[in-house]
């Protein structure tokens, strides 16, 4: 193995010279959910000119926050950056990842880490439409300011954390489904970004996420054996 290394933004830009895929994002005839998991890529290649409307945006959003979340209280938050300026303004600190300027969006994946404080709003709805007893939710919301509201921040980020990682992959695969392509990233810098774009200090940055219409269909999934992954019942000593 060489000891060569690279900048974060050389190794973050570097496949784009390495992918040889000559083909475009697939165009699904069939949207049944394993035909949009297995054809899911994550694309880096976008047409700038193409845009998405903002009401379908807020439709992919929708369908995205139908995931599950930690005691329902759906802690994302979403930054949709559509603006060109504003993408241009974030390209350098997410590295200079031209997808952040050639796709349609950026959307942002924000956790927040005192969602619970809405928790008798979103169970109240649940008992207005007669699926909770109004004692049942009562007691159901003092747990969680009871529980939540003693959680270490650190908890509560990596609770916004898993919501987020989960409501993103619920989007990816939406945005497939309508014919979009996606591409989920971590390599930015998320204090500069938070920083930049104003974000209320009880969020956290849980992933960039860029929303258009790819060019190039992006690698071919490769994916280590279930054999190597995968172990039945427990893990022996």
């Amino acid at each position: 193995m060489s000891n060569k290394t690279m900048t974060k933004e050389e190794y973050l830009n570097k496949v784009k010279e390495i992918d040889t895929t000559k083909e475009a994002p697939k165009v699904l005839k069939d949207t049944d959910f394993l035909t949009v998991a297995n054809e899911r890529r994550s694309v880096r290649q976008y047409d700038p000119d193409f845009k998405i409307d903002r009401k379908e945006i807020e439709e992919l959003l929708e369908t995205a926050t139908l995931a599950p979340s930690s005691s329902n209280l759906q802690s994302w938050r979403f930054l949709v950056i559509d603006d060109q300026e504003e993408k241009e303004r974030l390209l350098p600190i997410a590295n200079n990842q031209q997808q952040i300027t050639d796709a349609s969006a950026v959307i942002a994946i924000l956790g927040d880490k005192k969602a619970y404080k809405r928790a008798d709003q979103i169970y109240s709805q649940i008992a207005e439409k007669g699926n909770m007893p109004e004692d049942i939710k009562d007691m159901y919301v003092n747990s969680i300011f009871d529980n939540y509201g003693n959680f270490p921040e650190e908890r509560l980020a990596k609770i916004a954390h898993i919501d987020g990682g989960i409501v993103g992959m619920q989007l990816m695969l939406a945005a497939k489904a309508k014919g979009y392509d996606t591409v989920p990233m971590g390599g930015y810098d998320e204090e500069q970004f938070l920083k930049a774009f104003n974000v209320p200090e009880e969020y956290t940055s849980v992933m960039l996420l860029s929303l258009g219409k790819g060019t190039k269909a992006g690698f071919q999934k490769t994916r280590l054996p279930l054999e190597d992954v995968v172990q039945w019942n427990r893990y022996e000593s």
